[in-house]
C-alpha cells in the first residue's frame, strides 16, 4: 500500500516537473514580428518590400533593429519571398487588414505590424543650406491568433540636411526608432496579460 502511494506522489511529482520544463521551454521561444510598414520618403514613390522584393524600408530597418535588440524575432522578408510571389494580393502597397493577417499567418508569425511612413521636406533653416525634414509614421499591431488589432500607435521623426532625400531618411529612421520604443512597450504588456 506505502509503495503504490509512493508510486503516485513520485508520479505527479515528476508530471509537475515536466510541466514546470514545458511552460519554461514555451517562455523561451521568441515572438514572432512582422513589419508591413510602407514608405514614402521625399520626392519618392511610395513603396514597400513585399511588393517590390527590395530590402526593408528605412522606417522599417530603425524597428526591426530596436526588436531584435529587445529580444523578439523579426521575419525577414526573404522568407516570406515565396508567399508574396504565390499569392498577387501581397503585391499590394496597400494591404487591408484582412490580407496582411492572412499573410502573417503563412509566415507563422504571432504578430503583424501593418503601417505607413512619408517624409516630407519644410522650409530652410536660417542662415543655412539646410531643409527641414519631418517623417511620420502611423501604425497598428495585430495578434495573428484572433486577427484583434491591440493598439494604434505613431511616432514622428524629423531632420535637418542639405540634401531633402538624405533628410528624409534621417527623419524616418528616427521616427522608426520613436516607434520601436512603442511597440515594444505593447508587445511587452500584451505578454504580460
Amino acid at each position: 500500500m506505502r509503495s503504490l502511494r509512493m508510486k503516485r506522489i513520485i508520479l505527479v511529482l515528476l508530471v509537475l516537473l515536466f510541466l514546470g520544463f514545458t511552460n519554461l521551454s514555451a517562455k523561451d521561444l521568441k515572438t514572432k514580428v512582422i513589419l508591413l510598414i510602407s514608405e514614402q520618403n521625399i520626392e519618392g514613390p511610395q513603396r514597400a518590400w513585399w511588393v517590390s522584393e527590395i530590402d526593408l524600408s528605412t522606417s522599417e530597418a530603425a524597428v526591426t533593429r530596436k526588436l531584435i535588440e529587445a529580444g523578439f524575432e523579426v521575419l525577414e522578408p526573404s522568407n516570406l519571398t515565396r508567399v508574396i510571389k504565390q499569392d498577387r494580393a501581397f503585391r499590394l502597397v496597400n494591404l487591408s487588414q484582412g490580407e496582411s493577417v492572412k499573410l502573417g499567418n503563412l509566415s507563422k508569425a504571432d504578430y503583424v505590424i501593418l503601417g505607413k511612413a512619408i517624409a516630407s521636406s519644410g522650409s530652410k533653416v536660417p542662415h543655412s543650406s539646410m531643409v527641414s525634414c519631418f517623417a511620420n509614421i502611423t501604425a497598428k499591431l495585430i495578434r495573428l491568433k484572433d486577427g484583434k488589432v491591440l493598439v494604434y500607435l505613431d511616432a514622428s521623426g524629423n531632420s535637418a540636411h542639405m540634401d531633402v532625400i538624405s533628410g528624409g531618411r534621417e527623419a524616418l529612421t528616427n521616427a522608426g526608432s520613436t516607434l520601436a520604443g512603442k511597440i515594444i512597450e505593447a508587445l511587452k504588456a500584451e505578454a504580460n496579460r
